[in-house]
């Protein structure tokens, strides 16, 4: 699906972000005037005009999400597929004028009349759409993760910026920061409830999500639509597994952290399950912070035959335990123990959280879009992770920064 480079597993481009736009096919847009209330936050009845990208099962389900709300109209969609879009719209009952499929579908999609855009798109093309929604001056709700190469990821960082220059809000949706009792264990972490930082555990062990794709895959993988269905079976479209899955586990790491690590040294491969895709099936990496503060990281995509599954962190410290499950317990043990409680709704409740604080923000006017500059790093994280396990070897962060290496699919054949 990707195109081939000896030498590594990514095609190597140094370029700007008006650089990677142009690669990537995206165009600018006029300035869209929102409604004077939703500038200024005067109007707390207003309706955000929403247009969704992405259409799979995600974007259906959180559309589901923006409406439920009540601060927000759903007026438009784009998906590749022309059947996702027509079930979109007998859904959530949007006229086929402002319902685009296609390639380029989402840049008909913001000139159709929006405030807002929620970005739900296979990972790869998130830089180029979310730039796209900034520049056409929308309001930009966007899935993780951001990108899927540090290209990209800066990018989006520079996203952010613009949209808060433009006063706009710009979120990118990480349920887990949203979620009230991860929230007030961190802040008990970071006033130091574990004492001395000592090392961390970070886990993401689960089946394949995407089987439901090898058939189609087996029988014809050189139909590039087959591909855009299977997206998380290729490495350039979701950034392979530790960066699309995995980076829920190195968020929390990263939040515990709240710096980015000095190297990394991992391994990985494709071994447990059947040889389809480009995507490995397994990542252990070792994430080397200051202080002599190490983190293990192991993630599986493959059965466990009744092992433990889960996103699951422990941090160790001088006076404490903080163990964190996502959709189950979190605590801190210790001299300053912390109950915490159970976050089993975590995954609605979280969405519905940043959905809630997407429109507060553009109803009252809070451009700070506070999420981008940690959900960058995290990201950063994964893909650190990711080329020390893909070229077998340490990389520190400092090289990772200067890195411009691009995961790029193979979208020749696609309509437009």
């Amino acid at each position: 699906m990707r195109k081939k480079d000896k030498k590594s597993p990514t095609a190597h481009h140094a370029l700007s972000r008006r650089q990677f736009m142009a690669q990537a096919g995206a165009a600018a847009f006029t300035l869209t005037i929102l409604k004077p209330g939703l500038v200024s936050g005067t109007q707390a009845n207003s309706k955000v005009r929403l247009g969704v990208i992405g259409l799979g099962g995600r974007g259906s389900w959180i559309a589901g999400l923006f409406q439920k709300h009540g601060g927000y109209e759903l007026v438009g969609a784009a998906d590749y597929f022309q059947d996702r879009v027509e079930a979109f719209g007998a859904k959530f009952s949007i006229p086929s004028s402002k319902l685009f499929s296609g390639l380029s579908g989402y840049k008909r999609l913001l000139a159709a009349g929006l405030d807002a855009v929620a970005i739900e798109s296979p990972p790869y093309f998130h830089p180029e759409q979310a730039a796209a929604g900034v520049d056409a001056g929308l309001h930009v709700y966007l899935a993780k993760p951001a990108a899927v190469d540090v290209p990209g990821c800066l990018v989006i960082s520079g996203c952010g910026k613009e949209a808060t220059a433009k006063k706009r809000a710009f979120i990118i949706d990480f349920q887990t920061r949203a979620n009230p009792i991860f929230i007030e264990a961190l802040k008990r972490v970071h006033e130091g409830a574990l004492g001395e930082l000592v090392f961390g555990e970070v886990v993401y062990h689960a089946d394949c999500p995407f089987e439901q794709w090898y058939d189609l895959l087996t029988k014809d993988a050189q139909n590039p639509e087959n591909w855009m269905r299977a997206w998380g079976l290729d490495r350039a479209l979701s950034g392979d597994m530790i960066t699309e899955q995995d980076i829920h586990t190195l968020d929390v790491m990263n939040w515990i952290m709240d710096k980015p690590p000095l190297s990394a040294i991992g391994s990985g491969g494709l071994k447990a399950r059947p040889k389809i895709g480009t995507c490995w099936d397994h990542f252990v990496v070792y994430y080397q912070y200051p202080d002599g503060v190490g983190f293990q990281f192991s993630g599986r995509q493959f059965k466990g035959h009744g092992t433990p599954e889960g996103i699951r962190n422990r941090m160790f410290g001088s006076e404490g335990v903080l163990e964190t499950e996502y959709g189950g317990n979190v605590v801190i043990r210790g001299d300053h123990f912390f109950r915490g409680g159970k976050t089993a709704e975590i995954y609605e409740e979280g969405a519905a959280n940043n959905v809630a604080a997407f429109y507060k923000s553009i109803t009252e006017g809070d451009f700070s879009n506070p999420t981008v500059a940690p959900s960058v790093q995290s990201n950063l994280i994964t893909i650190l992770g990711r080329k020390s396990a893909y070229e077998n070897r340490l990389v520190t962060w400092d090289e990772l920064m200067k890195d411009r290496e691009r995961l790029v699919p193979n979208l020749k054949g696609l309509k437009n």
